[in-house]
């Protein structure tokens, strides 16, 4: 993949890179109209694919926040049409990376060294890139360590990056203003988040830790020396990303072994620690030479508050499920429905929730759950897709729920596809949720 030589870095390069692509865009529209002037039958297939392979190929070259959410609508399979989910998700591992010169300068800024100079080798290719940085080898003292190189100016870009994409994002994926507007709050203090490589090191390390009781789960160690707050190096993990290892074809054992590693990480820190590793993509999770799951990024880690954890909970929990008072109760008080609301709203958006609320919690509600299961998820896309095509989701005056669900649900829905991917048999009961 060719390297970038330089990334656009101030506001107005980058505000002209987001009005070209949506000039290329509109004129997309002007040529798919044209066409079903002729043609009334022709559908959106095309459309799809050059949108979005001019949206991508424009926010690869940006970099930063403005990829990071393409890569986020990728992981929301019932948000975007196929052609979207199969090109936004390269930005997971595919980007195109940046020239050495500039990671040099990245060195030489936060150590006055050049790679040379702090490692006994560093290759000059990145061995992959995605939204926030890239990762090169390195070997120092018998060890071979990966070296992540945090994108110039990423952070600086984040909050004029998302009023950028918001409009976008409203008008091609439909999604409500409100919504919208509370979505992109949350995600920029993710990504201020993840744009400090510092808080990175100090969560990956105590997080680690706090998990290394967990079976069938290893991390790699960090070493805060060769660090800083754009810089991150770890040792480097030997093994096969999880999409490679799934093409090998692996047992129905080992399957359910790597799936019950990824719940019972993902069920401790959410019950016990109460803040979760959010960015379950594939991308993040490697499987070693002896089968363990390695989880290698903690960017992106959501704190849960003890309040909202106590009432998002108990949503789906067999008790509060069986009684409509308290359910109702806890719609009103996690603002999934308000006081401002018609009956005919409320009618509607409980009846929404209410089956939301079955579709997330039905894994649950049994002692082992198989996410093999297509018609459960194909259940779970319909709906979606059938609700955010509502006038009354889009036209809705509120945003439905508190800013905290929206990394929470986002990781429940990443961990269930990656373990449907794995068509993993999981034992799911939970001391919480009993």
């Amino acid at each position: 993949m060719k390297e970038q030589e330089k990334i656009p870095v101030s506001r107005v390069q980058r505000a002209s890179k987001f009005l070209s692509t949506g000039a290329k865009v509109g004129g997309n529209y002007i040529k798919h109209y044209s066409k079903k002037l002729f043609d009334p039958e022709l559908n959106r297939d095309e459309l799809n694919e050059d949108n979005a392979r001019d949206i991508y190929n424009s926010l690869s070259e940006l970099k930063g926040s403005a990829l990071k959410v393409a890569q986020m609508l990728s992981m929301d399979k019932n948000l975007l049409p196929q052609a979207y989910q199969d090109k936004f998700s390269m930005a997971q591992y595919s980007a195109p990376p940046l020239s050495y010169p500039l990671v040099q300068k990245t060195f030489q800024k936060y150590f006055d060294k050049s790679p040379a100079q702090l490692f006994d080798s560093f290759s000059i290719k990145a061995e992959n890139a995605a939204s926030i940085g890239q990762v090169h080898i390195a070997t120092l003292a018998g060890k071979k360590l990966a070296v992540k190189i945090q994108y110039p100016g990423v952070a600086d870009s984040v909050k004029s990056d998302l009023r950028m994409v918001k409009p976008m994002a409203s008008r091609l994926f439909n999604i409500n203003t409100q919504e919208l507007e509370q979505y992109i709050v949350e995600v920029e203090e993710r990504l201020l988040e993840e744009t400090d490589y510092t808080l990175e090191l100090k969560r990956s390390m105590e997080l680690s830790k706090a998990c290394s009781h967990l079976p069938n789960i290893v991390f790699p160690t960090y070493y805060p020396d060769l660090s800083s707050e754009k810089i991150l190096v770890m040792d480097w993990i030997e093994g096969r990303p999880l999409k490679d290892y799934l093409k090998e074809n692996p047992t129905q054992e080992k399957r359910n072994e790597i799936g019950q590693a990824l719940w019972d990480f993902y069920n401790y820190q959410m019950h016990e620690l109460r803040q979760v590793h959010a960015d379950p993509h594939p991308g993040n999770f490697i499987i070693t030479k002896d089968d363990k799951l390695c989880i290698i990024d903690f960017g992106c880690v959501k704190e849960i508050p003890n309040d909202f954890y106590e009432k998002y909970f108990a949503l789906i929990r067999k008790d509060t499920v069986a009684d409509k008072e308290k359910l109702d109760k806890l719609y009103y008080e996690l603002g999934f429905i308000s006081e401002q609301d018609t009956e005919k709203e409320i009618t509607f958006f409980k009846s929404l929730f209410n089956q939301m609320i079955n579709l997330l919690g039905r894994p649950f509600y049994q002692d082992t759950f198989d996410f093999s299961n297509e018609k459960y998820f194909r259940e779970i896309f319909e709906t979606g897709d059938k609700y955010s095509r509502m006038k009354e989701v889009r036209n809705s005056k509120s945003a439905r729920g508190p800013r905290h669900a929206l990394y929470i649900n986002r990781t429940f829905f990443g961990l269930y596809n990656i373990l449907h991917d794995l068509k993993a048999e999981i034992k799911t009961t939970s001391i919480a949720l009993a």
